[in-house]
């Protein structure tokens, strides 16, 4: 039978490998590392199907500068890399103009929207509905001057139908007790849940895809072959070539580099995020929180807490800056002033980011046969089994439940 391979191991092309394997599909899925080593090992574990504002709106061009001249800022630049991320940032501009952000929103609205009615279906298929806790998340704000600055989220989700509550006071405390008495509003999501562990997730998922008879293949992708404008195997580092009649490119950051080799570029970088994992942190908590104001996330995960957020530009070979893990802990400690953090550890990971913050779910422009899903960004994990389920529909023939032009790769 005929086989399709799906390059890359991550939550969103182990989700694709899975889809179609179990739609009776023959499938092959290759990765450079183990499946889930990459982005989707430290990720905030969230389903945060409120987040989905695309970065480049005006409010946040406004507060760029001070951030960019804060070495402990929410975003960071390292000026060697700047060159390099200039034609990004152009087109990143072009991205905020107002009629082009509200396109941005809905398209992102759209995804997040489906997230559950297809996530529960998926999860229950691979037999596992319980890596999914029950509670939402919490965004604070000190006082009315924090969460007017944030009114701009918090209305976009009303214009679209997101459920939040708003919470003040001990209100906030009866429901997690850990955080400080400075916060005095909350606003809750009730279905941002958070995935229990989120590379056991991935490392689950890959085992149910084997058990379908789904194979696995460790190598670099060099190359491809191409016949009568398709592709028809895959080159790999020392040789070795995988016959394939359709591929799914969905290998996070490093997508780009796969693109280039079809003559296909797309504008895709690496958002380089950090997290601190805590094992032993002192406290118990039940929700996921986000402190918008300092710009960092705390989510109960992998048997511990995690501690995560920033952006980093600064390419996929750069060391790791861990100052900005440390930062974020510290910011942490403002909001649970009991966590203790002695038993952690830290990491760096690449998110992949295109300039107008929508991913990239769809057909090659170029070639019969290759489908692209990347450029999820901080929502790999959110929107994973909705690719996979726009994936599996494309290569079936039938026609997705969406309108998939806003995600074309062609689209820059």
């Amino acid at each position: 039978m005929p086989q399709i391979a799906v390059v890359g191991a991550g939550i969103i092309g182990v989700a694709i490998a899975f889809e179609l394997q179990r739609r009776g599909e023959s499938v092959v899925l290759i990765d450079r590392d183990a499946p889930g080593k990459g982005a989707s090992f430290g990720n905030m574990a969230s389903i945060a199907i409120t987040e989905f504002m695309p970065a480049s709106r005006p409010s946040v061009w406004a507060q760029m500068p001070k951030w960019l001249l804060d070495p402990e800022g929410p975003v960071r630049v390292r000026p060697g890399y700047l060159p390099r991320l200039t034609p990004w940032f152009l087109r990143f501009l072009e991205a905020s103009r107002p009629s082009r952000v509200k396109a941005l929103e809905a398209a992102g609205a759209v995804l997040c929207s489906r997230v559950y009615e297809d996530l529960l279906p998926f999860l229950k298929a691979a037999g596992l509905s319980d890596v999914l806790s029950e509670e939402g998340c919490l965004s604070l704000y000190t006082d009315e001057v924090e969460f007017a600055a944030d009114r701009e989220h918090i209305a976009v989700l009303e214009r679209f139908g997101f459920r939040h509550e708003v919470l003040v006071g001990n209100a906030i405390r009866d429901i997690e007790p850990a955080l400080t008495t400075r916060i005095g509003k909350a606003v809750l999501f009730p279905e941002n849940r958070s995935v229990r562990d989120p590379y056991k997730l991935v490392v689950s998922l890959t085992e149910r895809f084997q058990a379908l008879g789904g194979k696995m293949e460790t190598g670099d992708v060099t190359g491809f072959e191409r016949l009568d404008g398709g592709v028809r195997a895959i080159r790999l580092k020392g040789g070795r070539t995988i016959d394939a009649f359709r591929v799914v490119l969905c290998a996070g950051a490093y997508t780009g580099s796969l693109a280039r080799l079809l003559d296909e570029p797309i504008p895709l970088e690496t958002e380089r995020g950090y997290h601190t994992q805590i094992m032993t942190p002192g406290i118990s908590m039940r929700h996921s929180i986000i402190w918008p104001a300092k710009a960092f996330m705390v989510t109960p995960t992998a048997g511990g807490i995690r501690v995560g957020g920033t952006v980093e530009m600064a390419g996929l070979d750069a060391a790791p800056d861990f100052r900005r893990a440390k930062v974020l802990v510290r910011r942490a400690k403002e909001a649970l002033p009991d966590l203790q953090a002695a038993d952690a550890s830290e990491w760096m990971g690449h998110r992949p980011a295109l300039p107008d913050t929508v991913p990239i779910i769809g057909p090659s422009a170029k070639h019969a046969g290759v489908f692209y899903a990347t450029g999820h960004g901080h929502l790999g994990l959110t929107y994973a089994a909705t690719t996979a389920r726009l994936i599996g529909d494309l290569i079936a023939g039938i026609a997705p439940p969406i309108d998939l032009k806003p995600y074309r790769v062609d689209r820059f």
